[in-house]
């Protein structure tokens, strides 16, 4: 009898409690139950982090011997292998550095484009954006070659600026090029006018890429230094209002008719890479129509300058 109840008490030791599948179907519910309460009400957001945090050195501690095996490799590392490895980092490290001097390049004309868009928005005229691709080699003929032509509807004649203000004027054009003049240029003038009082003059080149001469101007006229000088529109050539120069010096000599002025151009016409064509409204002179110094200096006033022949 006794053996009888040890055998008993033996079977309830190892009896396996609920079915396999009562145990599954419990895991799936209380998965489900799980997802839900998870995705639809974030309840489950903090128990998350701290199990993550709580997990955190179990990871590290499975990722310790992949990371001892590559730091015990690196201290094995052929010299072949050092050096290759060096040469390929020295070859990526050129080529990284010429794309950083080529973005500085795009930045730095990305920053003109902005300036000439500035520029371009306080026209009324219409405008093209060019680049100026040449130069004069000439010492003593101030001009560049920009990159639109006659196929661009350029014809001489037109103004030509850049970000700061007025740069010359087309000279002739081809298919795909047009030569433009500086006002610094000694066969060179531009009808003025003091933008602070209206005074009209004849602004002249001379020669000097940074200095501009205004005649004209009489002993009694109202100008200053500083004074910004802008296209008069007398002529019908240059449109009125553009920036040309600013007054640098004023010379008053005693029983001379005339003040000498120096003005100094506010373009960049040394430096400037991009500039605008300005297209002007129906109406304006016709092409080919220049003012010349020789001609302009013979004159007693601005209102009184003829256009003339370019040299």
């Amino acid at each position: 009898m006794f053996s009888g109840q040890e055998g008993v008490t033996i079977k309830t030791i190892f009896v396996q409690g609920p079915v396999p599948g009562f145990r599954l179907l419990f895991v799936l519910v209380l998965s489900l139950v799980l997802i839900v309460a998870d995705a639809r009400f974030d309840r489950l957001e903090e128990v998350r982090s701290r199990i993550s945090t709580f997990l955190a050195p179990v990871f590290w501690l499975g990722n310790a011997p992949d990371r001892l095996g590559d730091w015990f490799a690196g201290l094995v590392t052929p010299r072949e292998d050092l050096v290759s490895e060096n040469e390929a980092l020295k070859a990526r490290l050129m080529i990284l550095e010429r794309r950083a001097l080529k973005y500085a390049a795009v930045a730095a004309e990305n920053n003109r484009l902005r300036e000439l868009m500035n520029a371009s928005g306080t026209l009324d005229d219409r405008v093209v954006v060019a680049e100026v691709v040449g130069v004069s080699p000439d010492p003593y003929s101030h001009e560049v070659i920009i990159n639109k032509g006659s196929r661009d509807g350029v014809s001489a004649g037109q103004a030509i600026l850049d970000a700061n203000g007025l740069m010359g004027q087309v000279l002739y054009t081809s298919a795909f090029t047009s030569r433009v003049l500086l006002i610094s240029d000694s066969s060179h003038a531009v009808p003025v006018e003091v933008l602070r009082n209206g005074l009209r003059a004849i602004l002249l080149g001379n020669g000097d890429i940074g200095q501009l001469e205004l005649v004209h101007v009489p002993d009694t006229g109202d100008i200053r230094e500083g004074d910004v000088l802008v296209s008069s529109g007398l002529g019908g050539r240059f449109p009125k209002g553009y920036p040309v120069a600013e007054v640098s010096s004023i010379t008053k000599d005693p029983g001379a008719p005339f003040i000498t002025i120096h003005a100094e151009p506010m373009a960049s016409l040394s430096r400037s890479k991009l500039v605008l064509v300005v297209f002007q409204e129906a109406g304006a002179a016709g092409a080919g129509e220049l003012y010349d110094q020789q001609d302009d200096g013979e004159g007693g006033s601005a209102g009184d300058a003829e256009p003339g022949e370019a040299r």
